[in-house]
């Protein structure tokens, strides 16, 4: 791989890297187990085991990020996650 091939390769990852944004979900004493496994599917499109490693990361680690992408496709998700009363932002 050239020196311009390298440089190349690395202004397009910081690219992504900048308009890469993520759901991060936070443990809470409120929420079931089966509401957020659920919640998750339905709004990050998790299957069933994503949505359980997800939940499982949230309870014990004290959050998770669930979904990343661009910031216009995070922002309705995010908002039905807070809606479904789950804590999350967009980072």
């Amino acid at each position: 791989m050239s020196v311009m091939e390298e440089v190349l390769e690395e202004v397009v990852v910081e690219e992504k890297l900048k308009d890469s944004h993520e759901i991060v979900v936070f443990n809470d004493d409120i929420n079931t187990f089966d509401h957020v496994i659920e919640t998750l599917i339905k709004t990050c499109d998790h299957d069933l085991v994503q949505a359980e490693q997800c939940t499982l990361l949230i309870h014990y680690k004290g959050k998770c990020a669930v979904k990343s992408g661009e910031f216009e496709d995070l922002k309705p998700r995010c908002s039905k996650i807070l809606e479904a009363g789950i804590s999350a932002e967009i980072q």
